[in-house]
């Protein structure tokens, strides 16, 4: 072995143990971090050793920049322990600052409208009324076919939020200028008939930077955005009012703001889970009170927009109890430490922050938890999983979110296992080739892949001369489940889509080929498909299934049956289309659409 790979070898060794190491602490330690001494300084000497010591790496590998700065800066790369990475479209043509997966296995796609010309034009005569420009800023790519096709939207979509209605429909929310108080809808078909149409004051409020996420009756809260520390419903049939949100204004740090697209779930209980800035609140968003308010995470640093940080609910599990004492946990990785925002501005890069807090929000005396990453994270996404991982993805190591307001992509994702022992729950993954910075976004795929796109640190496309250029490529990652495909279960019926209710128990029959069935490792999941953007994932949301009685069906064909029963409840699951995994030992088969009504 040559003398460079030993000295790889030897301080990859001493990664792995680093990041191996106990580094969970409770509040109550003032968020210090165990374990962790040096990781820094290993990971920066192992990405100087593996790069060439005579030249820079080029934009087409996205790890550097040529002669001309057509490149991509200096990226983070650690060494990776799974996956694989592959380049599904070099270019749509537009940049995916939103991404929303549909039950057609379609993926609709938007940027915003005053970039500038895109690289997609529109078919003649769909020209957006009132303006000279022809090109799409939308676009709808077929996962099946891998081909895409352009979307015409009216107004700007700059920075808005968005949300699956529970008959499949998607309702987009918000922007700016003329498209802040635009609710825009995409009713998705089987051929390519459908396209946008918009409500021209469909919002009583400006809403740019804000949130959405689905309730229990069906309707779609948007909270919060820029300069509204309020919120409403859509549609607005039961209710047209907006109700004041003291809270969105007392996380408002004035000039930096800090509290933009909250993190929002929806409790057990039926009340929001509101996050922004470094803290949160229960709300029970029907009286307009906030009914529990929790503690600030360790250390203080802020984790929203600008200094973004993402965050997941993780799976919910046991759901065949009450609702109410179903345990809710949520996830917040990430971020940018106080004042990294202003810094950006004036081209100082701070170093992101490298901490996950995790609280239990159903806990009647809930804590922060905190733990280390592996990779400090800016502008990262957090993807569920079929087998109830979370991936985090795209990001940088410095700065904040902005234009050119970030350094250092990270290009290696890292895997999140919740449960497993503290202190073994990160593991890094093989790097993509491509920097995803600002916004850039992430879904999760029916065949259990993680759809990547976007990133465009400016304010017009730009692709040459400039250290991270637009990106319009779309490419996917493939956990490590996917590597032995005969080891997935196949589910062979019910077929997709089925139309489920809530309690219903239904029987599911699948096959495993490549592997002698363990009827302990098997389990159900359905995930919602979210709607990805600014490192956020609207309405995601995993739940475990209640099964009973796994059994064989024949001898000849492994092929088993399982009786699975939806949730109890709206509040658990909300109405909707959820995609449907088996999973066994870890490994979840292809998904099928349900719709539970």
């Amino acid at each position: 072995m040559k003398p460079i790979s030993l000295i790889v070898s030897f301080l990859f060794s001493v990664l792995l143990i680093s990041t191996s190491l106990p580094s969970l602490t409770h509040a109550a330690n003032g968020g210090r971090k165990l374990g962790q001494s040096g990781l820094d300084t290993v990971l920066s000497t192992i990405t100087s050793l593996l790069k060439p010591a005579d030249q820079s790496t080029n934009a087409a590998s996205g790890r550097g920049s040529d002669s001309n700065g057509n490149g991509n800066g200096d990226a983070t790369l650690a060494p990776g322990l799974g996956g694989s990475w592959k380049v599904l479209q070099q270019s749509i043509g537009v940049s995916a600052m939103h991404m929303q997966l549909l039950n057609n296995d379609r993926v609709v796609v938007f940027d915003r409208t005053d970039f500038g010309p895109s690289n997609l034009s529109l078919p003649a005569g769909n020209c957006p009324k009132n303006s000279k420009d022809c090109t799409a800023h939308s676009a709808e790519y077929d996962v099946l076919a891998d081909t895409f096709r352009p979307l015409t939207v009216q107004t700007n979509v700059w920075c808005s939020s968005g949300a699956v209605m529970d008959d499949g429909t998607l309702i987009q929310c918000g922007g700016s200028f003329e498209g802040e108080r635009r609710v825009r809808v995409f009713k998705p078909c089987s051929d390519s008939s459908c396209d946008w149409s918009e409500i021209k004051l469909g919002l009583a409020k400006s809403r740019w930077y804000a949130t959405n996420h689905i309730l229990p009756d069906g309707r779609t809260i948007i909270l919060g955005g820029r300069r509204q520390f309020n919120y409403e419903f859509h549609p607005k049939v039961v209710d047209n009012k907006v109700y004041d949100l003291q809270f969105l204004a007392d996380t408002n740090e004035q000039g930096i703001e800090n509290n933009l697209y909250p993190f929002v779930f929806l409790n057990v209980d039926g009340n929001l889970f509101v996050f922004a800035n470094n803290r949160a609140i229960l709300l029970d968003y029907k009286k307009n009170q906030v009914v529990r308010t929790y503690p600030q995470i360790p250390g203080g640093d802020p984790r929203s927009y600008p200094s973004t940080g993402s965050a997941v609910l993780l799976p919910l599990k046991n759901i065949n109890n009450q609702a109410e004492t179903v345990k809710a946990e949520v996830l917040v990785c990430g971020g940018a430490p106080k004042g990294s925002f202003t810094k950006a501005v004036k081209r100082e890069f701070v170093d992101a922050l490298k901490t996950c807090a995790r609280i239990v929000i159903t806990d009647p005396k809930p804590e922060w938890v905190v733990e280390d990453m592996p990779l400090a994270r800016v502008m990262g996404d957090m993807t569920l999983l079929p087998n109830g991982d979370v991936l985090l993805v795209n990001g940088a190591r410095a700065g904040a979110a902005g234009w050119e307001s970030a350094d250092k992509p990270v290009l290696n994702p890292v895997l999140y296992r919740p449960d497993n022992t503290e202190g073994s729950r990160f593991e890094v993954q093989n790097p993509s080739e491509t920097p995803r910075l600002y916004h850039s976004s992430a879904v999760l795929l029916r065949d259990g892949r993680v759809l990547v796109g976007g990133s465009n640190p400016h304010s017009g496309y730009e692709f040459s001369g400039v250290r991270f250029r637009t990106e319009l490529s779309l490419e996917a990652f493939s956990p490590s489940y996917l590597d032995e495909p005969d080891l997935r279960p196949v589910i062979i019926s019910p077929a997709s889509p089925t139309e489920l209710t809530h309690s219903q128990k239904f029987k599911v029959q699948f096959q495993v080929k490549g592997i002698i069935l363990e009827r302990k490792s098997v389990q159900t999941t359905i995930v919602s498909p979210s709607f990805s953007t600014h490192s956020f994932s609207m309405n995601q949301r995993l739940l475990v299934l209640p099964t009973s009685g796994v059994k064989r069906l024949g001898k000849i064909k492994a092929t088993y049956e399982i009786e699975v029963e939806t949730p109890r409840s709206s509040n658990l699951a909300p109405s909707g289309y959820y995609l449907f995994f088996v999973v066994h030992k870890n490994i979840p088969s292809k998904g099928i659409w349900v719709h539970i009504k």
